[in-house]
C-alpha cells in the first residue's frame, strides 16, 4: 500500500482537489464567501503544492523561470480579483496534466527499468562432487558451473557444456520465438529456459552480462537529451520570461487603449499567463525520445543518448567494416581442387597433420573441415612454421609444404589447373597449396562467408535511400567479391586500421553525415569520427564504448529498424512542436478578442500538454512492418 501511495501520489492529491473544487461549487452560496474561499484555498494548496515546489526548486537551481511559476502565478491572480473557482480549476488540470507527464514519463523509463525484473537475483551453482548450492548470482565466478532447469532464468551469461534445449530471449532481443541451444551454444542472463535442463559454464561476471550493459547504456541514454529537447529547454527560459513582459503590458495596455475595466484587464491577463505558458511545447519532445530509446531497447538496439537516436535520421552513408560485421569473421574451407593422379587420401592425411600445429586462422579452418576425413594421424614428422607463408616437414625423404603460392613456387603454382587460381581469386576466396618436393598436388580456397542479414540489411538501407559502403584490408579482387554478393554500392579496398579514419572523413565530404559499423578494436577511431558510431554487441569492449550506438546480438537487422525509429521521432516530435504552438497561438488571439474564460483557456491549454505527451507515447509501438 505505501508503494502505490508513493507511486501514485500526485494523482491522489489531484483527486482530493477535485473534490474540493466540487464541494466548493456545491455548497459556496450556502457557506458564504469566507468558507467558499477556504474550500478553494485548500484545494489549491492540495492540488498545487507538488507542482510548486518543482517549480520553485528548479528556479532556485537553474536561477531559470519555468511553466510551473506561470501556472502558480497565474491561479494566484485569478483569486485576488474574486475568481476563486476559476484559478482552483486551473490548479486543478494543470495538476492533472502533471500528474500525467509523470506517470507517461516513468511508463516510459519503466520499459527498461523492469528488465532489472528479468535479471536473476539466484543461481544453483553445480559442485564438482554433483551437489547443488543456491547462492546469490552476482557470486558467480569464472568458470563456475550452473544448472537451468526448465522454466528457470539463465543467471549469467556462459556456454552450454550439456544438455539442449529452447530459449526464451526476448528480454534481450524482442524476438518472440524461442532459439534452438545446444552444446557449445552462448546463452544469456535474464534468458528463460523453455524446455529441458542444461549445465552452462560461466564466462562472465555479473556486472558485465549482456544485461548488465543494456541497463547501463539505457540509464545513460536517457539522462542525454537530443538536440530538439536542449533548445527546448533554452528556449523556456527566454519565452517565459517574454510571457512575463507580455502580461505585465496585458495588465494595463487594454484598460487605457480599450476602456476595458480593471477587473476585466487583470482577468485577461491571467488568462493570458496561463494560455501562453509552454507546458506542451516543453513536453513535445522529451517524454517522446525517451519512449523511443526504450523501444530500441526491447529490440536489441541500445542508443546512449537522444542526440544519437536523433542523428540517425540525418545520415546518408553508411560505412560497413568487412571482416566480424558483415562476414562472420572465420573462414571455412569451399573448394578443393587435387592434381590428376594422385593419393587424395594421402594428401588429405598429410596436410592435416601439418596445419594442426599451425596457429593460423586459414589452418584451423582446414583441420576443422578435413579432421573427419582422416584415415591415419601421421604424428612422427616434424613441422616447420614459416610466419606468413605455410608451413613445411619432411616426411619419409619428401618435403611437404603447405601455404602461399610464393611458398610453394609461383610459377607452378599459378600454372597448376590452369585458371582455377583466376576463378577462385575473383570469387574472393583465398588459396592455399599443397605442394610435395616442388609438385603442386592440390589447391585448396577458403572465404570468410558472409552474415546471412547482410544482404537484407543493404537492401533495406538502400531502399531508404542510404548509400552502402564496405571498408576492408583485402585486395580488390575479394573486396569486389563480397561486393557483388552483398549488392553495396561502394568498396574501400586495402584499407589499414589506421587509413579507416581517413575514409570516414572522405566519406563524410561526399555524403556530409556518415555512420559507422565495426565491431574490432582498430574500428574504434573511425567509430568516433562518423557521425553516429555503430557497434556490434559481441565485438570488442573499446569498440563498444567509443560508439553511440550498441547492437546487441550482432544483429544487423536491426540497423533499418534503428533509422525507422529515428525518422518516426523526428515526425512525432514536431507534429508535438506544430500542434503546441498553434495551440498556444489560437488560445492568446482568442483571449485577446475576449472570446475565452480562464477555465476553457486551462482545458485547451493543458489539454494540448496532455495530446502531446500521448503522442510521443506512440513510439513505444514496435515500428509497423
Amino acid at each position: 500500500m505505501k508503494e502505490w501511495m508513493k507511486r501514485n501520489w500526485q494523482f491522489v492529491t489531484t483527486g482530493i482537489s477535485g473534490i474540493l473544487i466540487i464541494v466548493g461549487w456545491l455548497v459556496g452560496n450556502e457557506v458564504g464567501d469566507f468558507w467558499t474561499a477556504v474550500i478553494f484555498l485548500s484545494a489549491f494548496v492540495i492540488g498545487g503544492f507538488e507542482q510548486a515546489k518543482e517549480g520553485i526548486q528548479a528556479t532556485i537551481k537553474t536561477k531559470k523561470l519555468n511553466v510551473e511559476l506561470l501556472m502558480i502565478l497565474a491561479a494566484t491572480g485569478a483569486s485576488i480579483i474574486g475568481y476563486w473557482f476559476e484559478g482552483a480549476i486551473l490548479i486543478f488540470i494543470f495538476s492533472v496534466s502533471g500528474a500525467l507527464e509523470t506517470y507517461t514519463t516513468n511508463k516510459s523509463k519503466r520499459e527498461i527499468t523492469k528488465l532489472m525484473a528479468f535479471q536473476p537475483e539466484r543461481a544453483f551453482l553445480l559442485l564438482p562432487n554433483g551437489d547443488l548450492k543456491e547462492i546469490a548470482a552476482k557470486d558467480l565466478q569464472l568458470d563456475d558451473m550452473v544448472l537451468v532447469r526448465p522454466g528457470e532464468s539463465v543467471p549469467i551469461d556462459g556456454v552450454i557444456v550439456r544438455g539442449s534445449t529452447t530459449l526464451n530471449e526476448a528480454a534481450i532481443n524482442g524476438e518472440s520465438v524461442p532459439a534452438m541451444k545446444s552444446a557449445g551454444s552462448e546463452v544469456f542472463g535474464g534468458t528463460v529456459n523453455v524446455s529441458s535442463a542444461i549445465t552452462v559454464k560461466v564466462t562472465q561476471t555479473f556486472d558485465n552480462t549482456i544485461f548488465s550493459k543494456i541497463i547501463r547504456l539505457v540509464e545513460t541514454a536517457q539522462s542525454e537529451p537530443s538536440k530538439t529537447a536542449r533548445f527546448i529547454e533554452r528556449f523556456e527560459d527566454a519565452y517565459v520570461k517574454a510571457v512575463l513582459l507580455f502580461v505585465l503590458v496585458m495588465m494595463f495596455l487594454p484598460h487605457f487603449a480599450l476602456g476595458w475595466s480593471w477587473n476585466e484587464t487583470f482577468y485577461r491577463a491571467m488568462v493570458l499567463l496561463t494560455v501562453a505558458s509552454p507546458c506542451a511545447l516543453v513536453a513535445s519532445v522529451t517524454p517522446a525520445t525517451l519512449a523511443a530509446i526504450s523501444n530500441g531497447a526491447r529490440h536489441g538496439i541500445l542508443f546512449k543518448g537522444g542526440v544519437h537516436l536523433e542523428n540517425l535520421r540525418g545520415i546518408k552513408a553508411i560505412a560497413f567494416d568487412k571482416t566480424g560485421t558483415l562476414t562472420n569473421g572465420t573462414p571455412v574451407l569451399t573448394d578443393r581442387l587435387f592434381a590428376e593422379n594422385v593419393d587424395k587420401q594421402e594428401i588429405i592425411n598429410m596436410v592435416v597433420a601439418l596445419e594442426r600445429q599451425s596457429l593460423h586462422p586459414l589452418a584451423a579452418a582446414i583441420t576443422q573441415d578435413l579432421d573427419a576425413e582422416v584415415t591415419k594421424n601421421i604424428t612422427e614428422i616434424e613441422i616447420t612454421d614459416v610466419p606468413g607463408w605455410g608451413v613445411q616437414a619432411d616426411y619419409k625423404g619428401e618435403i611437404w609444404q603447405v601455404g602461399k603460392a610464393g611458398f610453394v613456387g609461383t610459377e607452378s603454382a599459378r600454372e597448376f589447373l590452369s585458371g582455377a587460381f583466376e576463378k577462385l581469386a575473383s570469387e574472393g576466396k583465398t588459396v592455399v597449396y599443397v605442394a610435395k618436393s616442388g609438385v603442386v598436388l592440390a589447391m585448396f580456397a577458403l572465404k570468410d562467408t558472409c552474415r546471412p542479414e547482410a544482404m537484407r540489411t543493404i537492401k533495406a538501407l538502400q531502399a531508404k535511400g542510404i548509400k552502402t559502403i564496405m571498408v576492408t584490408g583485402d585486395n580488390e579482387q575479394t573486396g569486389a567479391a563480397i561486393q557483388a554478393e552483398l549488392g553495396m554500392d561502394q568498396v574501400v579496398s586495402g584499407c589499414l586500421p589506421e587509413k579507416k579514419v581517413d575514409v570516414i572523413k572522405e566519406l563524410s565530404v561526399s555524403y556530409r553525415s556518415v555512420a559507422m559499423v565495426g565491431d574490432g578494436i582498430n574500428d574504434a577511431p573511425a567509430l568516433a569520427h562518423a557521425a553516429v558510431g555503430i557497434a556490434m554487441g559481441k565485438g570488442t569492449d573499446i569498440a563498444m564504448e567509443t560508439a553511440d550506438v550498441v547492437l546487441m546480438k550482432n544483429d544487423l537487422e536491426k540497423i533499418p529498424y534503428a533509422f525507422a525509429l529515428s525518422k518516426r521521432l523526428y515526425l512525432i516530435s514536431w507534429q508535438n512542436i506544430c500542434f503546441a504552438i498553434a495551440v498556444i497561438l489560437v488560445l492568446i488571439t482568442a483571449n485577446v478578442f475576449q472570446l475565452i474564460n480562464l477555465p476553457f483557456g486551462v482545458v485547451g491549454h493543458e489539454g494540448s500538454t496532455i495530446l502531446v505527451i500521448l503522442n510521443g507515447l506512440r513510439l513505444l509501438k514496435s515500428n509497423q512492418r
